[in-house]
């Protein structure tokens, strides 16, 4: 059990990390967090392939949580750089010509890191600007890379959904989750849908601290009770995608397509080695 005095410590020390991700380098660097690996989406055309594939895995068969949409693959309609971000587009549209294609009435994206870019602890930051309109659902998020889902645990860095345009939620998934919500925090952003934020989360041995603008406002704690608590010490991906509809999506307003999810950049900080609690990468 973690003492009171040892929790506050611990909670400052988060917020300071996840604060100066917008700070300074070298006032990162005086904390020992060094820029591990970044897309700042300069350019123009498709997603980086050296650090982006595109997951399609489930067209055919239809998406998890009875969601409504086509993953696109290699399709600038759907994923596209572009005066400097990510614009991942949902459309009203079914690609019958498509073989994985399994009866979608809607195209989207969704962009991973996984076998290209993996981390184990670390201050992740998205800077992001989100769609809105019922049945909009886009999510940032990290998955176990060694292992299956619950198993493997997942790290939900920001979802929102736009039948609620002022909220985002920031969730835990694992093994003792299964079956549940999972562990959630929500925080107001009336403008999330006009304009960027930084989606946070800071991720060490002890802790994964939820934040938006270095403001904090959820704290999953490792409780030291075994891995189907605490998955968190082996390597996760990164996900960036924009669903519709579903489980958590809801009903779906086709007036509202076509709907943008825009990305300003993606940055991961890590400790360095020798200031403690040093992380690993795979890149």
């Amino acid at each position: 059990m973690i003492c009171r005095n040892s929790a506050r410590t611990l909670v400052r020390i988060a917020a300071a990390a996840i604060a100066l991700a917008s700070g300074p380098s070298s006032a990162r660097e005086r904390l020992g967090y060094t820029l591990a690996w970044s897309d700042e989406f300069d350019g123009a055309g498709v997603p980086d392939p050296a650090k982006w594939s595109y997951d399609t895995h489930a067209n055919k068969a239809g998406w998890y949580n009875h969601e409504l949409q086509y993953y696109a693959a290699d399709r600038p309609e759907n994923a596209r750089i572009e005066g400097g971000r990510l614009i991942i587009t949902a459309r009203k549209e079914s690609l019958a010509d498509r073989p994985d294609q399994g009866g979608q009435r809607y195209t989207s994206a969704r962009l991973i890191t996984k076998g290209k870019a993996e981390w184990t602890y670390g201050v992740f930051e998205i800077r992001a600007k989100l769609p809105c309109g019922k049945g909009s659902w886009p999510a940032i998020w990290m998955l176990g890379a060694a292992a299956g889902w619950p198993d493997g645990g997942e790290i939900d860095i920001m979802e929102h959904v736009g039948k609620a345009p002022g909220e985002v939620s920031g969730t835990i998934h694992n093994r003792s989750t299964a079956g549940t919500f999972g562990k959630s925090g929500q925080m107001r952003i009336p403008d999330a849908c006009d304009a960027f934020h930084d989606y946070q989360i800071d991720w060490t041995p002890e802790a994964i601290t939820f934040a938006v603008d270095g403001k904090t406002y959820h704290r999953y704690v490792n409780a030291k009770t075994g891995t189907a608590q605490w998955p968190f010490d082996k390597p996760q991906y990164l996900l960036l995608n924009l669903a519709i509809g579903g489980e958590m999506g809801g009903d779906v307003d086709d007036g509202i397509f076509p709907i943008r999810f825009e990305i300003d950049h993606v940055r991961v900080y890590q400790r360095t080695a020798g200031t403690g609690g040093a992380a690993t990468s795979r890149r």
